[in-house]
């Protein structure tokens, strides 16, 4: 039961993807976009790269390889 109860405390990678995603939304937001496909700096956004690394890691919870699902 415990094991659950962890699972739903927010660690430092659930925690990163969230402000990185904020970060994110409020960029589309004040391009007024609806999505970062949108954007002309779509392939070389720092914004959009760093939000991707977060969602890889917080999968994979800072190993490398695989994910936890």
């Amino acid at each position: 039961m415990q094991e659950n109860a962890q699972e739903n405390i927010p660690n430092q990678w659930d925690i990163a993807l969230v402000k990185k995603k904020e970060e994110l939304q409020a960029c589309q937001i004040a391009k007024e976009l609806h999505s970062c496909l949108q954007c002309e700096l779509v392939l070389s956004c720092e914004l959009r790269d760093a939000y991707v690394i977060s969602v890889y890691e917080s999968m994979n919870r800072g190993d490398s390889g695989g994910f936890e699902f």
